[in-house]
């Protein structure tokens, strides 16, 4: 059997080893990708420490932001927008909804389907092994929908849109029309933070402001289009930070804030909200304790989760057309090889870079 080179989380915590994983036979509808690019996430970070879910059991690769080509095709495949997929297409690939259960055919909410798969953290010894991203080829499954990449994209960025992107699509496609009036606030100034600055700018927000750390992450979200930023390591309480709020929105508090950094962000965020304004809840990891009555009258609240594969190709739809007017390829802060796996890790657990990506090839 063939086999790939791919880097692994052995135990929680602990270098990343480079191993030999085998490379599957194609099912039906089966294909393989050779990785081009592998961004890495906070997910991937939190997955290494620990496990996020009951399955996350080492050995398993990691990473769950491809960009590939596609290297083999057991039969006939069309992408999402029914365009026959061929081998030597740049793409990206959606988790698959089953189509079957209440969330996808009656609630139409397919990103809380429970069968819906999900990578990076598969265990290496059951079929189809590739599941990961840090890898130098990996498996798509039949159900995925596959999204082509334009040719001006770069694979890092169409990779970060195979995750951090996509969800904020989600998130925006939650949100409805931003009025052009509306100021929103983003808590967070990571790679979700910085392009959802990008997206509220390119969707006619009046003002845009940002509450985040560190400083170099803050002035990336400036050159996305931030009217204001707040470090949270010069301004550490609360009450100033609510004060700096009302002071841009003559003392309404935000029509929109958008959570993309940490749940215990949570109950902060909610002081920061006008009341009938709207909050979008998006980064995980934490927990926070509400306090019910003290939350704006009116409001509305959002919580995504993952995403919709339409919003796969919202998020490269926008790269496409939005590249020259944003500086997207800056939220890509540093390059790795395979070998370099343990230190990109070690680099984004520590905040020295604002993400990661990983050329396995190189």
């Amino acid at each position: 059997m063939a086999e790939c080179r791919a880097a692994v989380v052995t135990a929680y915590n602990a270098p990343l080893e480079i191993r030999a994983v085998p490379i599957p036979e194609l099912e039906p509808g089966g294909a393989l990708a050779r990785i081009e690019a592998s961004t890495l996430c906070g997910t991937d970070v939190h997955r290494w420490h620990g496990p996020l879910n009951p399955g996350d059991v080492p050995p398993f690769i990691t990473g769950h932001e491809p960009c590939g080509i596609i290297e083999a095709l057991n039969g006939a495949r069309v992408d999402i927008l029914g365009n026959p997929v061929q081998v030597g297409d740049r793409v990206v690939w959606a988790y698959p909804p089953c189509g079957k259960c209440y969330w996808c055919n009656v609630a139409m909410v397919p990103a809380a389907c429970p069968a819906k798969p999900s990578w990076g953290h598969n265990p290496i010894d059951q079929y189809p092994y590739l599941l990961g991203s840090c890898a130098e080829y990996m498996y798509i499954m039949p159900q995925c929908q596959i999204v082509k990449v334009p040719e001006a994209i770069s694979s890092a960025s169409a990779a970060a849109a195979a995750c951090a992107y996509r969800t904020i699509m989600h998130g925006f496609d939650r949100l409805g029309p931003i009025k052009s009036h509306e100021t929103v606030v983003i808590q967070g100034c990571g790679p979700l933070g910085t392009f959802a600055t990008a997206v509220a700018r390119d969707h006619g927000a009046n003002q845009i402001l940002v509450i985040g750390a560190p400083a170099q992450r803050l002035a990336l979200c400036e050159r996305m289009g931030a009217d204001a930023t707040l470090d949270l390591d010069e301004v550490k309480d609360p009450t100033d930070r609510r004060k700096w709020v009302l002071d841009h929105t003559a003392g309404r508090g935000a029509d929109i804030v958008i959570q993309v950094a940490n749940a215990t962000a949570v109950p902060e965020g909610l002081r920061l909200l006008r009341a009938g304004g709207q909050y979008l809840n998006i980064g995980g990891g934490g927990q926070a304790t509400l306090d019910v009555s003290a939350m704006p009258r009116q409001m509305t609240y959002h919580s995504i989760l993952t995403a919709e594969p339409r919003h796969w190709l919202q998020a490269i739809q926008f790269l496409a057309a939005r590249q020259k007017v944003y500086p997207i390829e800056e939220i890509i802060s540093a390059s790795y090889t395979l070998d370099q796996a343990t230190q990109a890790m070690e680099d984004m657990a520590a905040y020295r870079i604002t993400k990661a990506v990983i050329y396995p090839h190189n």
